[in-house]
């Protein structure tokens, strides 16, 4: 178990991975807002607890178990934006935000049950599953049904 803190550091490298293939500190303290410093107090915690593999000035790589942290966060967001957006209807950014909000202090077992109602309730599966955010099998799942459901509203 990490600190939230922790977390979003593992989410905003996986999310630099993924767009420029490579994480520097550089980047790291662009998207958080913080110093360099902080970021590599962090990825010398991170690195202590075996979810990245840094050393000072070189390639920071995130290990399999960082990646599914990260996978989970973003999965967390999409789950109470959903939410909060499609069922409830609050506008774009409000929904944005209060999602990063309420995701970071929300139970994975309230997650859970959030994600089978939200899902079930804009058709985009049965969930029949017994969906659970800690199975990336479940998560990826989750992901087909929802591209399919906006891929089918934008015809």
């Amino acid at each position: 178990m990490i600190s939230k803190a922790l977390e979003e550091y593992v989410k905003t490298m996986y999310i630099l991975k993924q767009q420029k293939d490579e994480i520097r500190v550089t980047d790291i303290a662009e998207k958080m807002c913080c110093s360099k410093a902080s970021v590599t107090k962090s990825l010398n915690n991170l690195k202590e607890k075996k979810l990245v593999e840094y050393e000072a000035y070189g390639e920071i790589k995130l290990t399999e178990e960082a990646e599914e942290i990260a996978q989970k966060n973003l999965e967390a967001y999409d789950i109470v934006y959903l939410f909060l957006n499609e069922i409830l209807e609050i506008n774009n950014e409000q929904a944005k935000e209060e999602a990063e909000k309420i995701k970071s202090i929300i139970t994975d077992e309230t997650l859970n049950k959030l994600a089978r109602y939200t899902h079930k309730k804009l058709g985009l599966s049965s969930l029949d599953c017994k969906y659970d955010l800690n199975e990336s099998k479940c998560r990826d799942c989750i992901k087909r049904n929802t591209s399919k459901k906006i891929s089918m509203e934008k015809k």
